[in-house]
Formats: C-alpha cells, sequence, structure tokens
C-alpha cells in the first residue's frame, strides 16, 4: 500500500534506539524526509538527519525548537521519550515530580507547538505521540511513567479537537511488551527483585500475552507510518493499542 507521505518531512524524538528508531526507519522506507532527535545524536538508519539534543533540559528542547525554525515545515512529529526509574507511586519527592514531568511531557507540548504553525497554514499534519499500555492499564512497578504518560494522553485528546478542523490529526501509539533495551531492563530489575532468571521472568509476562511473544520494533513502526498516511486521515483523538491483545478489557 503506497501511504501517500513521500516527500513529506517528519521529526521523530528519541529516535536513536527502540521504538523511535523503528518509527523513523518505517517512515524513511515511505519515502519521508526524516530528521531524527536523540541525546547520543546518532541515526538509526542511513538518509536521516540527525540532531542531538537532550529534551530532559530546557537548553536540548530550545535547539529542537530553533531546528525546526531554520528546517521550515514539518508534516509529521513523532513524540517519544524514555522512561523514569522503576518503582512505586508511593513516596515519590516533589523535585522528582517536577523533573520527570519536564522530562517527559513538556518537551512535547513545546515542540508541538513549533511545529503547529506550519500544519496550520498546509492543512495537514500528523502528531503522533509514543506512549504505553499503561494509559489504559497502568503497569505495577513503574508508577511515574504510568502517571505522566496519563496527563500526557489527556493533552493529546485535548489537542486533537482543537486542530481536527484544519486537516491535523493527534494521535496515540501504546506499546505492550516490545523487544527493547527498556523492556528488557525492567525484566531485569524484576527477575532481580524476585529471584528469578530474566528467561523465567519473559516467559511470565508472555503467558499473558495472547500472541505469545514480545513484539518486534519493526511491527510498531509499520503501525506510526500507517498513522501518519493520507488514509488515516480521519483517525484522531485515539489511542492505538499495540499489545498482542495483552489489555483484555474493551
Amino acid at each position: 500500500m503506497d501511504l501517500g507521505i513521500a516527500g513529506k518531512r517528519a521529526l521523530v524524538l528519541g529516535a536513536s534506539k527502540g521504538l523511535g528508531a523503528a518509527s523513523a526507519r518505517a517512515l524513511l522506507g515511505e519515502g519521508v524526509e526524516v530528521h531524527t532527535i536523540s541525546r547520543s545524536g546518532t541515526s538509526p538508519a542511513p538518509g536521516m538527519t540527525a540532531l542531538a539534543a537532550d529534551l530532559s533540559h530546557g537548553d536540548g528542547v530550545k535547539r529542537v525548537i530553533d531546528h525546526v525554525a531554520n528546517v521550515g515545515r514539518f508534516d509529521i512529529l513523532v513524540a517519544n521519550s524514555g522512561g523514569p526509574r522503576p518503582g512505586p507511586v508511593q513516596g515519590v519527592g516533589n523535585d522528582e515530580w517536577q523533573a520527570n514531568f519536564v522530562a517527559m511531557a513538556v518537551p512535547f507540548f513545546r515542540i508541538s507547538d513549533a511545529v503547529l504553525p506550519g500544519m496550520l497554514v498546509g492543512n495537514w499534519g500528523r502528531i503522533i505521540t509514543i506512549g504505553s499500555t499503561s494509559v489504559v492499564q497502568p503497569i505495577p512497578g513503574i508508577g511515574i511513567s504510568n502517571t505522566v504518560r496519563g496527563a500526557v494522553a489527556g493533552w493529546s485528546k485535548t489537542l486533537a479537537n482543537e486542530v481536527a478542523s484544519y486537516g491535523i490529526t493527534v494521535n496515540m501509539v501504546l506499546p505492550g511488551r516490545f523487544d527493547t533495551d527498556r523492556v528488557r531492563e525492567l525484566d531485569g530489575l524484576r527477575a532481580k527483585a524476585e529471584g528469578l532468571s530474566t528467561d523465567q521472568v519473559k516467559a511470565a509476562v508472555t503467558r499473558d500475552i495472547p500472541v505469545g511473544r514480545y513484539g518486534n520494533a519493526n511491527e510498531f513502526g509499520a503501525v506510526v507510518a500507517f498513522v501518519a498516511s493520507q488514509q488515516a486521515a480521519y483517525l484522531t483523538g485515539s489511542m492505538l493499542r499495540v499489545d498482542g491483545g495483552g489489555i483484555r478489557s474493551i
């Protein structure tokens, strides 16, 4: 299927590895001009423009906003970030709450504001946030992430309603268990806490996934590319679960 986005320009945050990198590669494969942002400034594939910026700090966000101003209109924004430390939601201090909100949510808000004027002028745009199935069903042991990503979901739905009449869609794609560095880290921490091997933890988690395996990052990237497509013009304000059936609620 031709997704109709060849020649569009995309900005992908948190794109050096994992689901962000897979999303960037999928868009590149559709003929999109891809600009990637990461702390390392490492491009996940040849043919992309890579910029080093730490979005957990205001200087890094400003660097990205300046890049947008210098390059010109971006048609697609894929907003992605790493996760905070695992742990319960109880007992998190004020400074840690603020630091994680500033690192995981505020950059999405500010960078979206930077790309929206060009989208509004062109009456076309796609803003796609990579969240987590924890937005639908909180995941034990990652309390800060559950909370901040929930706030991002509220922002995404609100923005979708504000810009829908301009041909701009705003959606979240919610990954379940994918074979990424972040998931391997979480599995390792659980294994250590419960006195298990990482293989035992992975087997236990897999039993709760109807598909019977962890996802491949490229499968996730393909969904992001479709959400960015011309064909997905009527899809907005939505949260798409890509989790192998792991969330059982309707």
